[in-house]
């Protein structure tokens, strides 16, 4: 019986009830984050960027505990974003303009 990341045809014949979450974001952290809590889960996607997540119902704990990491994660990842180059060029121009004009 394979586990961990597997196609829904799989994870169904693996015999056991499934429940499925909505995921809409990237699939290579939750991948990631679900090694390590030993879960079997599989991806449909239901259009880009947006995915239904299948796993087994017997695991519902771990999938909760894997499911708020990966989500701190994600929020975590978006709080340190850096500015792109263009936004970081933009926001020096301004302030090259207030200071200059406030000469």
């Amino acid at each position: 019986m394979p586990h961990g990341k597997q196609t829904v045809k799989k994870l169904m014949a693996h015999g056991a009830s499934t429940n499925s979450l909505e995921l809409s974001g990237d699939t290579k952290l939750f991948d990631r984050v679900a090694r390590k809590w030993n879960v079997d889960y599989a991806f449909y996607q239901t259009e880009p960027g947006k995915y239904l997540l299948f796993f087994k119902s017997g695991q519902a704990d771990a999938m909760t505990a894997c499911f708020s990491e990966y989500s701190r994660k994600v929020l975590d990842k978006a709080k340190s974003r850096q500015p792109t180059i263009p936004e970081q060029l933009k926001m020096r121009l301004r302030r090259l303009v207030l200071m200059l004009w406030t000469e």
